[in-house]
């Protein structure tokens, strides 16, 4: 609902008088036409005279109640103030907890903070919800915003929420859960330094649309989640740490961890066991620098192998009308999280190679170079070949790097958002597998002859480089084998709506090009 519109606020027992909001006890004009604003001020136009000077609030300015005095309820009423509402908090110590609180905002005994104002928010923790029952009298027919959040494990052992819990204990009274998900900081600061959005929902459509509007007088978007059974699961929410990042961070770990192994074996220890030379230095920075790209490398390949294979199962079933199994459909969910730790890992491979130089090991070798080509009568080194291979090695890196902050960037909500669909495609899917390609070109420039060496294979294990290659290699064939004709025809019939035995026939438009770019399904 847009600022501007018709509301009705909870009617008192035996009212059903709809408002326009402007006349809302529950809606300041100045708040209604700055809603949604991200630049609105903490002080209300309707507390500042024309020259700027603080002016008493009028008679009008919609009272809002709190019962609570800990810091959510202080943030609270910071950020209600400076929307244009009058606030009055409800303390069990009123005179201690009076400094801590916005002058404008009246703190006194809860007995009489909840007499006159018609929206309460219940700022206290749940066991502290049968305290306000000697209250139940003055608090009918009013409605409370439940602002609590359970920790994890009160979420597990209660099946029901805070806020289910509240109306039982207040059934005269409309429950609305909303402004859990915001932290007191986002309410001090504003909404333009933290998550604008604030689910709500209730059993009483009335309500909810009063702490919706009010929601939005205080610069917030609301998000309507329903009735009062979705408590539950808006409380779930600021209990949640990165649940689509778990796996990816997951299999980063996993593969950081056997990449790092590896090259320890080979750089490390093998030089320590056949030729009894220490080369444990090479821990802190090198080992790990050679792990990096491995782990950016097979992380950006596994973006598009569940794609392949999407296409692979695709055309062997000769539907698109079937899902794909749980494992793939969960891989493909998880694109975007493994190719933004791809970016994190190749960026970082990318600040240790530019430390490589600075290391004192570094400097003691270039010395030592330089001694021996001394003793050896050799006034001039260059090798032609690995000119060519480190200049060409280094740029393809750099372009791959690049690609790599593209597809980052444009994965930040921010930016997809002002992308369209195929301009979205374009980048995450054609820029996506030009990464890839210049990444293995990059690898292989790298390896060059390397993986032909006999004295490169250290206890019998290939280059570290030569694991990587698989899957990246098996992709490019991959779509390769689908640009052809007959399976790229194929392909596009089967995603614009074709089934091998079904009813469905028809002929792909003269364009074929045409029709596979608009085939996205």
């Amino acid at each position: 609902m847009e600022s501007g519109q018709l509301v009705s606020r909870a009617p008192a027992p035996g009212c059903g008088k709809s408002l326009d909001m402007e006349d809302s006890p529950l809606h300041p004009q100045s708040a209604t036409r700055t809603s949604g604003k991200m630049d609105k001020p903490l002080i209300s136009h309707h507390l500042v005279d024309s020259d700027g000077s603080l002016a008493e609030a009028s008679s009008e300015v919609p009272k809002v109640g709190i019962l609570g005095s800990g810091d959510f309820a202080r943030s609270l009423a910071t950020r209600l103030v400076g929307s244009g509402f009058s606030v009055v908090v409800g303390s069990r110590n009123p005179k201690r907890m009076a400094g801590l609180f916005p002058s404008a905002a009246q703190v006194t005994l809860q007995e009489e903070a909840v007499g006159s104002p018609e929206v309460i928010f219940v700022a206290m923790f749940r066991e502290h919800y049968s305290t306000l029952c000697g209250l139940s009298d003055q608090l009918a027919g009013k409605i409370l915003v439940d602002v609590s959040n359970p920790t994890e494990q009160e979420h597990l052992q209660h099946h029901q929420s805070n806020a289910e819990y509240l109306a039982s204990l207040f059934p005269t009274c409309a429950v609305v859960k909303a402004f859990n998900v915001i932290s007191a900081w986002t309410l001090q600061s504003g909404p333009r330094d933290g998550n604008r959005q604030v689910p709500i929902c209730s059993d009483q459509p009335e309500a909810k649309r009063t702490v919706l509007e009010m929601v939005r007088a205080m610069g917030f978007t609301p998000v309507d989640m329903g009735s009062l059974a979705s408590a539950r699961e808006v409380e779930a929410m600021p209990l949640r740490l990165f649940p689509g990042w778990k796996v990816p961070a997951l299999l980063a770990l996993g593969l950081f961890i056997f990449f790092y192994a590896y090259n320890f074996v080979r750089d490390v220890l093998e030089p320590y066991v056949q030729e009894g030379k220490n080369k444990f230095y090479k821990l802190p920075v090198f080992v790990v620098n050679t792990t990096l790209p491995c782990v950016a490398y097979v992380l950006l390949s596994l973006v598009y192998l569940p794609g392949v294979l999407a296409a692979a199962l695709q055309l062997r079933r000769g539907t698109k009308y079937q899902r794909f199994p749980d494992w793939l459909d969960h891989w493909l969910q998880h694109r975007k999280q493994i190719g933004l730790l791809s970016f994190f890992c190749a960026a970082l491979h990318a600040l240790y190679s530019l430390c490589l130089p600075l290391r004192r090991s570094h400097r003691y070798d270039l010395v030592n170079l330089a001694v021996k080509q001394v003793l050896t009568n050799k006034s001039h080194l260059w090798n032609e070949e690995e000119v060519w291979r480190m200049e060409i090695y280094l740029s393809l890196g750099v372009l791959a790097l690049g690609m790599l902050s593209l597809l980052a960037v444009t994965s930040l909500p921010s930016i997809a958002n002002s992308l369209n669909w195929r301009e979205f495609s374009f980048v995450q899917s054609t820029l996506g597998f030009v990464a890839l390609v210049l990444s293995t070109l990059h690898t292989l420039t790298y390896g060059w002859t390397r993986a032909f060496e006999e004295s490169r294979y250290k206890f019998f294990l290939p280059p570290t480089f030569t694991l990587t290659l698989l899957v990246p290699c098996v992709i490019i064939l991959a779509k390769g084998l689908f640009l052809l004709p007959c399976i790229s025809r194929r392909l596009t019939k089967i995603r614009r709506g074709w089934e091998k035995d079904g009813s469905v026939r028809f002929t792909l438009p003269v364009d074929h090009a045409l029709a596979q770019k608009t085939s996205h399904v």
